[in-house]
């Protein structure tokens, strides 16, 4: 029997076509602008000149006869569906985006969505992070999210002020030493 009308092998068949939304149910989705910015670069390189780059590769390894095979077709069309996972998930965070621009914030004594905080933890060590979107997380550059445990204890403080927040071993006391916003 030919093997060319029968479908190609789905290697991730069992996996889900959707990403999980690291946003609670209803929950805004807060972004700075150059959070933003990324998002949109990577939408369109990713539409415009990563996936039709996969999809001639595609085709071309189609056209080279018995596909189950053929390294470029199972390759080439599995990064097609890691792509097209990938701009579903961005055209929905970009849909549902809340652009808040850190330098206009208006309470700048008190930690907002944007923010850069320095904490002293109870061990007598300091921390600086910046809260962003959960879009923009980056622990390398202490980018926290604004929904992290750390965020939501800071969230509202004062320099000066005590807060709990629940740490992986239990709660602990962080004292808010400086907050300071980007100024462009």
């Amino acid at each position: 029997m030919s093997k060319a009308n029968t479908p190609e092998p789905d290697d991730d068949s069992s996996e889900d076509d959707t990403l999980p939304d690291p946003l609670p149910k209803g929950q805004k989705n807060y972004i700075t602008p150059s959070g933003h910015g990324a998002l949109q670069a990577e939408y369109a390189q990713l539409l415009h000149k990563e996936r039709p780059k996969i999809v001639e590769v595609v085709s071309w390894a189609a056209g080279n006869g018995d596909r189950s095979e053929n390294g470029d077709y199972i390759y080439g069309k599995k990064r097609l569906r890691e792509i097209d996972r990938r701009i579903h998930y961005l055209s929905k965070s970009l849909e549902r985006a809340v652009i808040v621009n850190p330098a206009e914030q208006q309470t700048l004594r008190q930690v907002f969505f944007g923010a850069c905080v320095t904490y002293a933890r109870a061990d007598g060590s300091e921390h600086t992070v910046t809260l962003v979107g959960v879009d923009e997380v980056d622990i390398d550059r202490a980018r926290i999210s604004w929904l992290s445990p750390v965020a939501h204890a800071l969230m509202k403080a004062r320099v000066g002020d005590s807060v709990k927040a629940r740490m992986p071993g239990g709660l602990e006391m962080l004292a808010v030493v400086a907050i300071t916003y980007p100024l462009k």
